[in-house]
């Protein structure tokens, strides 16, 4: 990791290392009760609010459609996800939870605690503050090579 010069930002970074750290536990720990990948889970839960194309589900995963397709054969030959036709196009294969994918999928909600809220701790006020302040440093120019 890199460390700033200034104490302040490297104690953010820091903390920003932690989240991150923590969240990926969180998707790590409960994938691995089901045998599955913490990518695996994402597609899983995402699957659970609706069926979706296969390249719908790789931009909610800001996946590559080409990796999203193991991912998905994956969960397919465990039972868990299921592909049918899209009744409004028929030339379209649409991505479903079986009723053990459905199971799995809140299984695996209910144990990710803190990576499904990770701003629980924050009021909206507090919320809208971080939100602006992270579009601050994500719309930032990147600084100049030293």
């Amino acid at each position: 990791m890199l460390v700033s010069d200034n104490p302040l930002s490297g104690e953010v970074i820091a903390l920003f290392a932690r989240i991150t750290d923590r969240y990926s536990r969180e998707y790590e720990t409960a994938a691995a009760r089901h045998g599955l990948t913490p990518q695996q889970v994402k597609a899983l839960i995402t699957l659970e609010e609706a069926d979706l194309p296969m390249r719908r589900l790789a931009e909610r995963l800001q996946a590559e459609p080409s990796n999203l397709t193991g991912i998905v054969d994956r969960l397919q030959s465990r039972g868990l996800v299921e592909r049918h036709p899209d009744p409004g196009d028929r030339r379209v294969k649409l991505l479903a939870l079986t009723d053990v994918g459905h199971a799995t999928a809140r299984d695996l909600r209910d144990r990710l605690r803190f990576a499904r809220n990770p701003l629980a701790a924050l009021d909206d006020g507090q919320r809208r503050t971080l939100r602006d302040l992270l579009h601050l440093m994500a719309d930032s120019p990147e600084p100049p090579p030293v």
